[in-house]
């Protein structure tokens, strides 16, 4: 097993601990709950092949529902995200995906935000729509959606940016 391998399953692990453990216990206010086991799909190699990443997506999903007793949501939602991220990577990076030497540990912030953010709207409006699954609420899936989409995009940076190496 090559590092890139260990590394996204150390990653894939320890995530889906954190957001179980710590992050699906967080409901402050009633709409802010953080879904960080996004930045595994957000952070997964860019090279490797796009149905790896669509069934490792299900499967973290799918383990987020098991352990949330969700129903699919989190898998759906997570999929979904997978499915969208080479055009979140295009309009966020531009050429440097068309050539795919994108680095996130040392791309610009401003781009990195793009990416985190447009990603987490998608994955938390998908979410909630489905979890509410009621379009007479749709004023409830907005609020969980803008709440919860700004706060797990400002843990999301953070962490990426704590954890990468050479940050510039």
């Amino acid at each position: 097993m090559n590092s890139v391998a260990g590394i996204n399953i150390a990653r894939f692990i320890l995530l889906l601990l954190l957001q179980v453990v710590i992050c699906n216990h967080i409901d402050f206010l009633g709409y802010i709950n953080p879904y960080i086991y996004i930045i595994f799909i957000f952070l997964f190699p860019i090279r490797e092949d796009r149905l790896v990443l669509l069934f490792v997506s299900f499967l973290l999903g799918l383990m987020v529902d098991m352990f949330s007793d969700s129903g699919g949501v989190h898998a759906a939602a997570a999929v979904c995200l997978a499915y969208a991220r080479p055009i979140l990577l295009k309009s966020a990076f531009g050429m440097l995906y068309e050539h795919q030497s994108i680095k996130f540990s040392s791309t610009d912030i401003g781009s990195l935000i793009t990416y985190i953010s447009l990603g987490t709207i998608i994955h938390h409006t998908i979410l909630f729509s489905l979890e509410t699954f009621n379009i007479s609420n749709i004023l409830s899936i907005l609020k969980k959606t803008l709440f919860s989409s700004i706060f797990t995009i400002i843990l999301s940076v953070l962490i990426i940016i704590l954890f990468s190496r050479n940050r510039k």
